[in-house]
């Protein structure tokens, strides 16, 4: 089992929440390391990581628009209006905040914070 995350105390926290909100506790203590687990990618990358739902944002304006035209298509006409519509939508999809920081988190840098932490290995041979 993992360590219980650096950013959180919880011994503090289970004494002063689990008499009154066991399960609610357990499971929170539990699923520590995944519910900070953006801490460990780039400080730029937090509120995608925490806000964003891209399935959701897609398909909003595609339901939007099937149900004003009240299912009166043929399979093949609403693909391609749902295909029309997603292409349409991406247009206005949101950048993502820190691309530069994409080759080093794909290279294994290790994020403490939000912060890029110096590789042990290098430092000792400088």
């Amino acid at each position: 089992m993992n360590p219980p995350h650096r950013y959180v105390q919880q011994a503090p926290f289970e004494e002063k929440y689990g008499a009154k909100y066991a399960r609610s506790v357990t499971c929170l203590t539990k699923d520590t390391e995944a519910l900070l687990a953006f801490h460990d990618f780039p400080a730029e990358h937090w509120d995608h990581l925490r806000t964003s739902n891209p399935i959701e944002s897609v398909f909003a304006t595609v339901r939007h628009r099937t149900v004003r035209t009240k299912g009166a298509l043929s399979q093949k006409t609403a693909r391609l209006m749902v295909f029309t519509l997603v292409r349409a939508a991406s247009k206005r999809w949101r950048r993502l905040n820190g691309k530069n920081q994409l080759p080093r988190v794909i290279e294994g840098v290790k994020f403490s914070d939000g912060i890029a932490q110096p590789d042990a290995s290098q430092n000792r041979a400088a």
